[in-house]
């Protein structure tokens, strides 16, 4: 597969049709259905549902599209880390992070950093931990900022000093809105929304002890934003943690006793890093601001 043939493809998937693919691509319609065709000889599957003005995915088309939009991201991406060698430090560094209040020491060390080197650009990726280190196995993301619990065995890190604190987000009318603290008892009978990682399942497991068999999961999510309009609805109250972000018609309420996670900045051990992203880790790393620095 050459990567020129990837991109067509991913055009034909975008645009669903061939004739406005090939003149977005500046080749003729017959060259670029002749190199789809080849590529799927080539797979030995096929890729397109052919309709007489409209073309759709395959299920192996789209797998493909979604290998193929991995593989031309990392080719771009490795071609930006090795162009611009002289001058200005310049350059692109992939961040995946997840839901924390942590983010805002990382916002921190990003504007810093960019005072310094205006002409890096920063990509932030939102997602869940588990999706997070998936990518960076990838080589899509350069590091990753992940909240606790997490096996980081295959990375060195940097902790970041902010305690994290589980709570539940509840209506402004909920009983709960006016606790100072919610108890495992006080959830017993409630709809709950819960997040989708194991790991994270397994510590609020063993907060609530006895009481976990008596929990009723109305939904799971993976982003508060979503969880929060739910919660809004009536769907039921968020078990989740205090972003420092206000929810019109909601109010965060803490666990009692409390319960709290850290956070970490994650990169794979032993992996050549481009330069850009060495010299953001230097300074992420500097002494200075806080953050202290380990490795599994």
């Amino acid at each position: 597969m050459e990567l020129r043939v990837l991109k067509y493809f991913l055009m034909v998937a975008r645009e669903e049709n061939i004739t406005k693919a090939a003149r977005l691509l500046h080749i003729t319609q017959p060259t670029l259905s002749r190199q789809l065709m080849r590529l799927e000889a080539e797979l030995g599957v096929k890729l397109l549902n052919r309709g007489k003005y409209s073309v759709s995915l395959t299920q192996d088309g789209m797998l493909l599209k979604r290998r193929a939009q991995e593989l031309v991201s990392l080719s771009e991406k490795t071609m930006k880390e090795l162009s611009n060698k002289d001058g200005p430090l310049s350059g692109e560094i992939s961040i995946g992070c997840g839901e924390t209040k942590s983010m805002s020491i990382l916002a921190d060390q990003i504007a810093s950093f960019q005072s310094e080197h205006p002409l890096v650009q920063f990509n932030i990726y939102s997602a869940i931990a588990d999706d997070i280190k998936e990518r960076i196995e990838k080589g899509l993301l350069d590091m990753g900022l992940l909240t606790e619990p997490i096996n980081i065995g295959k990375y060195e890190f940097a902790r970041l000093p902010l305690k994290e604190t589980w709570g539940v987000l509840v209506r402004a009318d909920s009983a709960l809105a006016s606790k100072e603290s919610v108890e495992a008892g006080d959830l017993r009978d409630m709809p709950l929304l819960m997040g989708m990682r194991e790991l994270v399942k397994n510590e609020l497991t063993s907060w609530f002890g006895n009481d976990y068999e008596q929990l009723h999961v109305s939904a799971t999510y993976n982003l508060i934003v979503n969880a929060a309009a739910m919660v809004r609805s009536g769907v039921g109250v968020a078990l989740c943690l205090d972003l420092g972000v206000t929810y019109d018609g909601l109010v965060f309420v803490p666990l009692a006793p409390a319960l709290e996670t850290g956070s970490v900045l994650v990169w794979k051990k032993n992996q050549t890093q481009s330069d850009v992203v060495s010299y953001f880790l230097r300074h992420v790393k500097d002494p200075n601001l806080g953050i202290s620095h380990d490795q599994a």
